[in-house]
């Protein structure tokens, strides 16, 4: 409630309004009585109460987007404020129907501004050592970070707190660019947090998310700066709005340059009416429509990979059968499992159940169990060990193809879903209405018709932003572009895992919401060392990107989607970066018909490196290229040559056709080619040892395989990388296991995994010994052991290994290694088996094996038994590690045997004892 004393009198409830005004005689309070009287005072002589005084504030016009320094601000009543820009000027009076006045905070004199200061002045001293056009660049930064104000409503000021504001969720989104099922929960973060970020993998659609939460931010009527630290990524967005005829929103500025020939071409307006737009509600209807086909189109995309995945298990055991197993032309033709019709859980029940009777004879209480758990009655197919493998054999085969003939019924249903649904035509309807609607608003819409020129527009920034309400710029020049004090609505920073949170921040400083889009598997900035620490790790400038450090300033208290839909690479090509860097969780929307997409070229054995070029690496891929080997190079592709060092590309230009486009990993980030081929450089030598992880760096593997949208080749050295497992030698593993077999350089002396149906025999198996007496303890050391491994590969460094169990020994070491006598080939095709094998996920190959020897291995045949074996995974490269039941110390023996076979040094056996 206002109150207003006039000479000490209370004049409240005799007047029905008053008014501040600036005359000659000075500040003037005039009170309005009901009659239409009035009489006018000193502001001096008159009390108004409430009455609050702003010291160093900050003020903007109602509508506006340039907040300005004010010295004093008085606001009487909440209704009009005396405002002084400086110290003795003039004042004016305002009503605050027409301004907004915040309180400037104390962002500047905190820690972890005066920290970010403290690098950007550090780096201009090394850049003066450098060049006058980086010392150039980083005195223009420092400039821009000290001019940005302590503004309460910028991100930036979020961002140094760690506190992001929460927003009222926008309902009745519009999707006039497409959309998928996360690409929709990304553009509804955007607009219920004033952070969200978006983790957009290569080929998920970030451009097209970024346009559709720009047309949304337009439908608000509200301004946008799209931005990153390369133009590349800005221009997609330009490209896209031109296509759509909305170019004539976007001011493209930034530098010096691109401001001035933004204005010497300024685009043009579109002419003639749109079409009819349709009511924002009934968009609303069909996008809640398409949820549910849009989940559903997601699971035909997984089904598919899944059943892709099966075929692969399926064609990789066949091909096992045939090498290993002898045909009996007395066998019967048919599976005398078959009249069962075990479903694909019993299938790995009973698989379970028959490798825990072992070589054990078949006894009444087998007999029952088999009845009541399976429904089986005779024995006949168990009566014998041979019969017994056979019959594994044989559940093993029917896995898959009852697997198959699931998961193909479940893709079935759920594109018959899509088909009934009409979602091709929903889908369309969506984009197409909800373009029409935003052409619609925006014609509706009053546009300036003066004319902006590259020195003046900035003195009319408002206006300016209401004909261009998208700012197109990289973010060490945003706030060069804009007035002094201009605040934004949002900003969007595009490969932000790409930008270095200085100068990235600048665009904090200029906005009031925040959208970070990037990929923190992929290359990340090259970071200036100054030696300054950061008063939070999370703000550090030497170890983190722009998207990095928001994800740990804000943790889980913001909006953070994965994007999921891949469009770019064939589904072959991007599982192996699904599988190696994304956890599975990328789902491949393009399709497989069987192309051969991968191939794999080893050069001969020997040191072929100098000074960071490899010739063999180059004359090897040219002798496949020229037809020395099967290949299908196309020459019509778009195709690209990457290395990860300068002086390989060089040398490549010299060598490689002309319709190669050749260049580094770090300059291939965010390009694309229809044909990829990698050269890791490397060989042996000592002195390349150390520059591996360089080469064999996660984010760079990632980056140059994801090029490829039709066809990846790898060129390395011969056994350059199999010591590690890293990134590369996880690659190798993977074409070999996937590619096709006339693509594939040599065979492994190990058996791959049948992942997906050791997974559900695991599951049997562990519900079977579950059921055991509690006095068997050979049982519950192997569980001991199980959960040991479960935790140590739970850990980080371990995450790319998962284990089976009870693995059959001919199905871990192939019969066909040279090296095996004839009795350790006679003893593989007995019931011998591994207790723990440990594979990688990527490429599913055998790493090491975990054997635990309850008493009988005391025995004499049990000795030579175990020698065997011992012997059989020395010569198929598979570390052996033994615990006795009796033994302690179990955790740390595992723990060490697991640093030993992830590591650089590689052990054939290793026996543990007391």
């Amino acid at each position: 409630m206002v109150t207003i004393h006039v000479d000490g009198q209370d004049k409240t409830k005799q007047i029905n309004d008053w008014k501040i005004r600036d005359s000659r005689k000075g500040l003037e309070l005039t009170c309005f009585f009901p009659s239409g009287k009035s009489y006018t005072r000193p502001l001096s002589e008159c009390q108004v109460t409430p009455t609050e005084v702003l010291e160093d504030a900050l003020l903007v016009k109602k509508n506006g987007s340039v907040f300005g320094q004010v010295d004093r601000a008085v606001v009487y009543g909440n209704k009009q404020a005396v405002v002084q820009y400086s110290e003795n000027a003039k004042t004016y009076v305002m009503n605050m129907d027409n301004i907004r006045l915040v309180k400037k905070t104390k962002l500047k004199d905190g820690e972890v501004f005066r920290y970010f200061v403290s690098v950007a002045e550090a780096r201009l001293e090394k850049a003066k050592a450098s060049s006058k056009e980086d010392a150039a660049i980083a005195e223009n930064v420092l400039r821009q970070l000290k001019a940005l104000p302590s503004n309460p409503e910028i991100v930036l000021n979020s961002y140094c707190t760690g506190f992001s504001q929460p927003r009222e969720s926008q309902e009745n989104l519009i999707f006039p660019f497409g959309i998928n099922e996360s690409q929709l929960e990304a553009v509804a973060g955007v607009f219920s947090s004033q952070v969200s970020i978006i983790k957009g993998p290569p080929g998920t659609g970030k451009t097209q998310t970024i346009l559709n939460i720009v047309a949304n931010i337009l439908l608000r009527n509200e301004t946008v700066a799209i931005l990153s630290n390369n133009n590349t990524a800005v221009e997609n967005v330009y490209e896209k709005l031109g296509k759509e005829g909305l170019d004539f929103l976007v001011a493209k500025l930034g530098n010096r340059e691109n401001r001035k020939n933004f204005f010497e071409n300024t685009p043009s307006l579109p002419t003639g009416e749109s079409p009819p737009a349709p009511l924002l509600n009934d968009i609303e209807a069909d996008v809640e429509n398409l949820k549910q086909f849009l989940h559903a189109r997601n699971e035909v995309a997984k089904l598919q990979a899944e059943v892709d995945e099966l075929n692969i298990e399926r064609k990789h055991l066949l091909h096992w059968r045939q090498e290993n197993l002898e045909t009996d032309p007395n066998s019967p033709k048919t599976d005398p499992l078959e009249k069962y019709r075990l479903s694909k859980q019993k299938i790995t029940d009973l698989m379970a159940y028959l490798t825990m009777l072992d070589d054990k004879p078949v006894s009444m209480r087998n007999r029952i169990e088999l009845w009541l758990n399976f429904r089986i009655l005779r024995i006949k197919p168990f009566s014998t060990t041979d019969k017994r493998d056979a019959t594994i054999h044989a559940l093993q085969l029917r896995y898959y193809d009852k697997s198959l003939q699931e998961k193909e019924a479940e893709l079935a249903s759920c594109q018959e879903t899509l088909k009934n649904g009409d979602f091709d035509a929903l889908l369309a309807s969506v984009t197409t209405s909800s373009m029409a609607y935003l052409k619609d608003q925006l014609q509706q819409r009053k546009r300036p018709e003066e004319a902006f020129t590259s020195e003046g527009y900035r003195d009319r920034i408002d206006a300016f932003l209401k004909s261009y309400p998208i700012i197109g710029s990289s973010t060490h020049s945003i706030i060069n572009s804009l007035k002094s004090g201009t605040v934004l609505d949002y900003a969007i920073i595009d490969e932000a895992s790409q930008q270095d949170i200085i100068p990235g921040i600048l665009a904090l400083g200029c906005a009031r919401n925040l959208v970070i889009v990037g990929d923190g598997k992929q290359l990340p900035p090259i970071f200036t060392k100054t030696g300054k620490s950061a008063p939070d790790r999370a703000y550090d400038c030497e170890k983190y990107s722009l998207l990095d450090s928001c994800l740990r300033v804000f943790g889980d208290t913001i909006p953070v989607t994965l994007l999921k839909e891949h469009y770019r690479c064939h589904p072959r090509i991007i599982q192996f970066c699904n599988q190696q860097f994304y956890d599975n969780e990328l789902i491949p929307m393009t399709q497989d018909a069987g192309e051969d997409v991968l191939q794999l070229i080893v050069t001969a054995k020997g040191n072929h490196t100098r000074l960071y070029k490899n010739q063999r690496e180059l004359d090897s891929l040219l002798h496949v290229l020229e037809g020395g080997e099967s290949s299908q190079w196309d020459e019509a592709s778009k195709r690209g040559f990457i290395a990860p060092y300068n002086a390989q590309v060089a040398l490549s230009r010299s060598h490689l056709p002309a319709s190669f486009i050749k260049d580094t990993t770090h300059k291939f980030q965010g390009r694309e080619c229809d044909e990829i081929v990698f050269s890791t450089v490397l060989d042996k030598k000592a002195s390349n040892q150390k520059n591996l992880g360089f080469v064999d760096d996660p984010h760079l593997i990632n980056v140059a395989v994801s090029r490829a949208k039709e066809k990846f080749t790898l060129v390395t050295g011969d056994d350059v990388f199999s010591a590690s497992s890293g990134p590369v030698a996880a690659l190798i593993r993977y074409i070999e296991y996937y590619a096709n077999e006339a693509a594939q350089v040599h065979r492994s002396p190990v058996v791959s995994a049948f992942d997906l149906l050791y997974a559900e025999y695991d599951q049997s198996l562990e519900k079977l010994q579950s059921a055991l007496r509690a006095g068997d303890s050979q049982f519950r050391s192997e569980q001991i052991v199980a959960q040991i491994l479960r935790e140590r590969l739970s850990l980080p460094a371990n995450q790319g290994i998962t284990f089976h169990t009870q693995i059959a020994l001919n199905q871990l070491v192939s019969l066909n290694n040279e090296a095996l006598t004839a009795r350790e080939r006679g003893f593989m095709k007995g019931r011998s088996s591994c207790d723990f094998v440990l594979y990688f996920k990527v490429g599913k190959k055998p790493l090491a094996v975990i054997e635990v020897d309850g008493g009988d291995h005391e025995k004499p045949q049990q000795k030579q038994w175990d020698a065997l074996k011992n012997s059989i995974l020395q010569k198929g490269g598979l570390p052996l590690l033994r615990l006795k039941t009796v033994e302690s110390h179990i955790e740390e023996k595992v723990g060490k045997f697991l640093v030993t076979v992830t590591g650089t040094t590689r052990v054939n056996t290793m026996e543990v004892s007391e």
